[in-house]
């Protein structure tokens, strides 16, 4: 892992990189867009640029990382790392894509730092990086792989459902006939749309559907950016995607999946992060499943609540399962629902429970501390997040 002199100017330097770690994002990004333009318009998430949240997503991962090589320096995060290279991976990263981000990283750090990059320094931050660029390329190569080479194919809509006002759900099957991709319960594909500009952004969208089926399904909820855009996909989605269009979809990845076992499950989310807990249900009801399935679900309002019929509908197909749902606004004719936001102090939680999380951070936050209290290993509980990953960005 990290060399031993390495690891002490590392650790020296730790404070001032991690003290300016934004100002260097920002100037890497700057340099990077500056010289490679199509990498902004064909790869990255244009939104997340613009509201600043990969910024700090890349911030996190850096630091966070930096940190565990000198806390642990003969161990790796391989959550982390695995997290990383699934999202990579249903992108497209190539391993020379490293050597351009390495360049104009370096660049950023020397500039924003000025002096205190020392030649030492510089080899020393040097190392961290390319340990963490060849980890995620190393298991970017096994996922590609797995996956058969990985790529983009045509695939076409062959039907529209809308679940609520905001939400749509896409059924999907490959344009040229070829065989559905097995995926696991709780993966996503990437989306790649051509927009009236030119760009051809990408999305994330987990599978909303059990394996096995002839279709992928994918549930899209049109993002309203407030301060920040509007959501360039899933708007595009909506208003242009119809039974016969063609759209561009990576293979599944993703590493909150379902373990084969009888363990006891709790499955919580939050707004749309309900999609990959309806594939996990769908494949628990299929399998017969039989240890207790705990199912919490947080929405604004029963009517905001999309795939609500499948979620009660899989539950009720298990052998012991109970079903929470709570509601900003309530509305009538739903006298089991709950008011406000999630608590877990009444919910019976089994003891081994093995816990799945997706939906905004806040939620997933206050859930983990919940399950931690109430006895659940901080190793028993897995996430998963729509966009950057700011988890780390906020430890």
């Amino acid at each position: 892992m990290l060399s031993e002199q390495s690891a002490a100017t590392v650790r020296a330097t730790l404070p001032a990189v991690a003290g300016a770690i934004d100002e260097i994002t920002e100037r890497f990004y700057g340099g990077l867009f500056t010289a490679h333009p199509e990498l902004l318009r064909d790869l990255f998430n244009r939104g997340n640029q613009a509201a600043g949240t990969q910024r700090r997503a890349l911030a996190g991962s850096i630091a966070a990382f930096a940190t565990y090589l000198v806390d642990h320096p003969d161990e790796r995060p391989d959550a982390m790392l695995q997290r990383i290279a699934h999202k990579h991976a249903s992108l497209g990263i190539a391993p020379e894509q490293y050597q351009v981000v390495h360049e104009h990283l370096l660049a950023a750090v020397a500039e924003i730092l000025g002096d205190a990059v020392t030649p030492e320094v510089a080899a020393a931050w040097t190392e961290v990086y390319w340990l963490m660029a060849n980890a995620l390329i190393a298991i970017e190569r096994r996922l590609y792989e797995q996956r058969g080479g990985g790529g983009w194919r045509e695939w076409e809509v062959v039907e529209r459902v809308e679940e609520t006002a905001d939400v749509a759900t896409f059924l999907l099957r490959p344009a040229d006939g070829a065989p559905v991709p097995d995926h696991r319960p709780g993966q996503y594909v990437s989306v790649q749309v051509e927009l009236p500009d030119g760009a051809r952004q990408i999305r994330q969208y987990s599978l909303s559907g059990a394996p096995g089926s002839s279709a992928h399904r994918i549930s899209v909820k049109r993002v309203y950016g407030g301060a920040a855009p509007d959501g360039e996909v899933s708007n595009h989605l909506h208003a242009r995607a119809e039974a016969g269009s063609r759209l561009r979809l990576s293979d599944p990845y993703g590493d909150l999946v379902l373990d084969a076992d009888e363990a006891p499950l709790l499955l919580a989310s939050a707004g749309i992060g309900v999609t990959p807990m309806i594939a996990m249900l769908e494949q628990l009801a299929a399998t017969g499943h039989r240890a207790p399935v705990t199912v919490v679900h947080a929405d604004r309002s029963p009517a905001e609540h999309a795939l609500r019929t499948d979620h009660e509908a899989y539950a009720g197909k298990l052998s012991d399962a109970a079903v929470h749902f709570w509601y900003e606004r309530p509305e009538p004719g739903h006298p089991a629902d709950r008011t406000g936001l999630v608590d877990l102090s009444e919910v019976a939680i089994a003891s081994g429970t093995r816990a799945y999380l997706c939906g905004p951070l806040p939620f997933m936050r206050a859930v983990r501390e919940e399950l931690i209290g109430k006895g659940v290993a901080a190793a028993d509980i897995h996430y998963e997040v729509f966009g950057p990953d700011l988890w780390l960005a906020q430890s």
